[in-house]
């Protein structure tokens, strides 16, 4: 069982970037593959970005082009940097892990951090 734990949410303009990160522990993070999700008030957990063990990823259609999914393996860390903000980014967010191979489908991801708000104002 491998723990999250997200962090470098916060409250910004739109326009602005912003880059979350999300440590692992207990587990061996090279065998995960790595994703993110956000969840606003009222709507459903979507999966935004997904980083596979290779040179895979995935992105949302809402965030392509603007968000970028990376990972430091020695730091045991996923990032996702988020540019060009909008206010309907805003949501809380949420790092996720599996190890299925299949990385662009939401429910192969099975374990959880504890999630971190972004707020994207006007």
């Amino acid at each position: 069982q491998v723990q999250l734990v997200e962090s470098g949410g916060g409250l910004v303009q739109a326009g602005d970037s912003l880059r979350l990160s999300c440590a692992a522990s207990g587990g061996t993070f090279s065998n995960y593959a790595m994703g993110w999700f956000r969840q606003a008030p009222g709507k459903e957990r979507e999966l935004v970005a997904a980083n596979g063990r290779g040179s895979s990823k995935y992105y949302a259609d809402s965030v392509k082009g603007r968000f970028t999914i990376s990972r430091d393996n020695a730091k045991n860390t996923v990032y996702l940097q988020m540019s060009s903000l909008k206010p309907e980014d805003t949501a809380v967010y949420y790092c996720a892990a599996t190890r299925a191979v299949v990385i662009s489908l939401g429910y192969v991801y099975d374990s959880w951090g504890q999630g971190t708000q972004v707020t994207v104002s006007s």
